[in-house]
């Protein structure tokens, strides 16, 4: 349940277009969260000034690991693309390991437009950042290994391959590098190749 004072809080953030206003108002919320608060903030990720979204995404990465959860939550209820490719970016900072069903899931959906395949790289850049951070879920089993492997060996997106490409290079697990050494068999594009170059040479010294 919302206190008097955070809900005014969040209704002048609601209402305003001014950033420093907003920031100040997002500061005092950081301080002193509440559960509430948390889905409240989820909530005005539409706001209509993008700089004042952006300030409100922020502060839910600050509210981690609390904010996980509800972040979550938010994604399976919205059925606004525009919100759930929010959340996506947001859960991907973070690099919390209960994101990684999610983020799986989103780098194999099918996808309807260009926004929806950016939302497809970030969520394959998350996952690079969450297994690097949790060495444990890297086994050779891992749903979130072969998901990058397939994005990167399988996918016409050649962005979407690049991100791939990177995530696996930061997991740098043998699996992974004999992934990348497969892929630039066969990689056609001049972008990816570099970077699987690249990052190929840089595996050899660590």
């Amino acid at each position: 349940m919302l206190s008097s004072h955070s809900s005014l809080i969040l209704e002048q953030i609601r209402n305003t277009r001014n950033t420093t206003e907003a920031s100040l108002g997002l500061e005092i919320l950081i301080k002193h969260h509440h559960p509430g608060e948390i889905e409240a903030l989820i909530q005005l990720l539409d706001h209509q000034h993008p700089g004042i979204a952006s300030l409100i995404a922020q502060a839910l990465e600050q509210l981690a690991p609390d904010s996980v959860e509800p972040l979550i939550t938010a994604f399976h209820d919205s059925i606004d693309h525009g919100k759930q490719g929010q959340i996506v970016q947001i859960l991907a900072n973070i690099a919390d390991d209960r994101a990684l069903p999610l983020l799986v899931n989103m780098v194999g959906v099918e996808i309807a437009n260009h926004c929806q395949g950016n939302v497809r790289r970030i969520a394959a850049r998350g996952l690079g950042k969450i297994l690097r951070s949790h060495p444990s879920r890297s086994d050779p089993h891992s749903p979130a290994i072969n998901k990058l492997i397939w994005a990167l060996l399988s996918t016409e997106d050649w962005a979407l391959r690049y991100a791939a490409a990177v995530s696996l290079g930061e997991i740098a697990t043998n699996q992974t590098i004999d992934a990348l050494r497969q892929a630039l068999a066969q990689e056609r594009d001049r972008i990816v190749q570099e970077r699987i170059h690249l990052l190929l040479s840089s595996s050899t010294t660590l």
